[in-house]
């Protein structure tokens, strides 16, 4: 692995005497009532519910992606990655790739418990080989400290909470008793604490549902809500968090997000890591990032506005997206990474940091 920048001092930025404690656990799975826990069964003679919110979330949390396929046009607008591989090569010739992999739905499948959301060992491998190569970071909603735990890969960079938590790889820090860590919104933390006590208590009342504490924001995960209790769970959080004015909802795949009213998300992380590893305003870097949820988004359009480098989305379905490119589940993602690692011996043209 080559060496790379440390991080900047930044108003930001602080030292601390030791990591983080490890990220609170999910509250206790209240199983659903007189039902198995196979969540694509939920979908049986659902109600039918008004609302944008509900037609907006069936549509970005489709329960059968794996029957569909994406339609020619989409297709023709964001073309395999794979099938594309040649000609993202030659994009990328002579110019530092940085790599940036969401964790959920892009390393991991998508599963009924996200406690359970585990990689494998073969996917471990390709994104360990991509990190001997080129910097590679995780950036995810999830507390950093779990996305570790997740990875256990100390050579790369991590983004959690959305990038409001980002720590650099364990093994190009100082062999000092500070470890350097970027954490924007600190003085959210008592809130966020306090709303996940009022959240764990409403949610017991609506059975599948599962709030997990990421430290810097909080994610209330309804995949095995029937259907027809959605906006039951849409409803509960926003009245809790009409007494919090400095928090913000937004949604993922079957997923509400919680997080401080603040200009940040993984589209400013994906512009800090740039900026740390020393490629702010540059033209020979070219940034991939590959993720599949809404929160990716924010980058995809950084990369777009910096017309640099390139955004992938993991996907079966056709979406909204500001992706430049797509591959359909994990399996194409770990195809992907293995044949940019292998690509290293084949271009020497791709520079590599010294």
């Amino acid at each position: 692995m080559t060496k790379h920048a440390a991080y900047p001092s930044e108003d930001m930025v602080a030292a601390v005497a030791a990591p983080a404690p490890a990220g609170r656990h999910f509250t206790s799975f209240q199983p659903l009532k007189s039902a198995s826990l196979d969540c694509k069964k939920h979908a049986s003679g659902a109600a039918v519910v008004g609302g944008s919110w509900f037609e907006s979330m069936k549509a970005s949390s489709p329960r059968c992606a794996a029957d569909a396929e994406h339609g020619d046009d989409w297709m023709e607008k964001h073309p395999s990655a794979l099938a594309s591989f040649e000609s993202l090569l030659a994009a990328a010739k002579g110019k530092q790739i940085v790599m940036f992999l969401d964790y959920d739905g892009t390393l991991s499948p998508i599963v009924e418990d996200p406690d359970r959301a585990i990689m494998s060992e073969e996917m471990r491998e390709a994104v360990r080989r991509v990190a001997e190569h080129f910097p590679t970071a995780i950036v995810s909603g999830r507390c950093r400290d779990k996305v570790f735990n997740f990875v256990k890969l100390t050579e790369l960079y991590y983004a959690g909470s959305h990038g409001m938590d980002i720590q650099g790889p364990a093994n190009h820090l100082q062999a000092t008793a500070e470890v350097v860590h970027f954490q924007a919104g600190s003085e959210f933390l008592p809130v966020i604490e306090e709303v996940f006590g009022t959240l764990t208590a409403k949610m017991e009342a609506i059975a599948g549902t599962k709030v997990e504490h990421n430290k810097y924001c909080l994610s209330v995960h309804f995949r095995c809500v029937r259907e027809e209790e959605w906006n039951a769970v849409n409803e509960e959080v926003r009245s809790v968090l009409k007494d919090y004015p400095n928090l913000k909802l937004t949604h993922g795949r079957k997923v509400l997000e919680i997080r401080p009213s603040i200009k940040w998300d993984k589209g400013k992380a994906l512009e800090f890591l740039l900026k740390s590893l020393g490629y702010a305003g540059r033209n020979d870097v070219f940034p991939i990032y590959i993720g599949d949820d809404r929160t990716d988004e924010d980058a995809f359009k950084v990369l777009r506005n910096m017309g640099q480098g390139i955004g992938i989305l993991v996907s079966k379905l056709p979406k909204e997206t500001a992706a430049s490119y797509s591959l359909s589940d994990p399996a194409e993602v770990k195809e992907f990474l293995r044949k940019l690692a292998k690509s290293k011996g084949d271009a020497p043209t791709m520079k590599m940091m010294t």
